[in-house]
């Protein structure tokens, strides 16, 4: 049980409670989008097109007559789905690049270094692009491209907890006693390492969930009907004087959520108080 002490602690907190019962709402909406959402996602209504806010639609319609609550909650599963896969996928492959590279040192360790100070010093939205430009759009690309996009901060974060536990009494003990290196570093290390990683991914997934916006805006991300929020954006650049809440809505979705992602993974990280981890990379 005491391994949840520290969420128990940063749920307490006041912008801690907050924020998690934003995002278990917006988690709630994302799973249960079909009990949820009024209507169906792509049902359109072209003679109720950008429609007000309304009883009928609380949100209003897009240029479609679609109803844009609706669209939002669908929106949800999209966003999630892509930002915490991808970051998933990009915490595990950094968490074992970064442990073998340090661990083991010597010309692997240069290789893997020299590669994520390349890709370290392009933002992430860079790197997006240049991959999605290759392997084409869509809802997996976005993801294969978010996930090798961040994959250099948790490979150096990784790399730095490794190399500040390998020399511990403890790893030393085991090798004496036959341990194999792989036992050493995925039984005895890296769950030494983990927490840190793990809370730089929390907060990543904000960052993953604007760059995912930021794809679908220019229309990279999941394709029409999807819903998306970013190309639910994008759509109401167009309409934005007619209808603006086509883009409002959506944008406040990303926000609040980013935001409720940041405030908890703040909280999270004062009550397990591993600023100095964070700042060593």
């Amino acid at each position: 049980m005491a391994a949840f002490d520290p969420i128990k602690t940063a749920i307490r907190s006041p912008r801690g409670g907050v924020s998690a019962a934003v995002l278990l709402l917006v988690m709630a909406c994302a799973l249960f989008a079909p009990l949820i959402a009024p209507y169906a996602y792509d049902i359109q209504n072209l003679p109720g097109s950008n429609a007000d806010p309304s009883v009928a639609h609380w949100m209003g319609t897009d240029e479609f007559g679609r109803d844009l609550m609706s669209r939002i909650i669908y929106g949800a599963r999209t966003s999630l789905t892509v930002a915490v896969t991808a970051i998933s996928i990009s915490v595990v492959a950094g968490l074992t690049l970064g442990a073998m590279a340090a661990y083991f040192g010597g010309w692997f360790d240069r290789a893997v270094t020299a590669v994520v100070d390349l890709t370290w010093s392009f933002p992430e939205i860079l790197i997006a692009l240049i991959l999605i430009a290759i392997i084409g759009p869509g809802v997996g690309s976005v993801m294969v491209a978010i996930s090798i996009a961040y994959l250099a901060q948790f490979t150096r974060l990784t790399r730095a907890q490794i190399m500040a536990l390998k020399n511990e009494t403890y790893v030393e003990a085991t090798t004496n006693l036959g341990a194999g290196h792989f036992h050493i570093i995925f039984r005895h290390l890296l769950p030494n390492a983990l927490t840190p990683v793990i809370v730089a991914g929390m907060l990543a997934t904000g960052d993953a969930i604007i760059l995912e916006a930021t794809l679908g805006f220019f229309g990279l991300g999941a394709q029409p009907p999807t819903p998306s929020w970013g190309a639910m954006m994008s759509s109401g650049t167009a309409q934005i004087f007619i209808a603006p809440w086509i883009i409002i809505f959506p944008g406040l979705a990303i926000a609040i959520t980013v935001i409720s992602i940041n405030l908890f993974g703040d909280a999270l990280i004062e009550s397990l108080d591993i600023h100095n981890h964070l700042r060593s990379v």
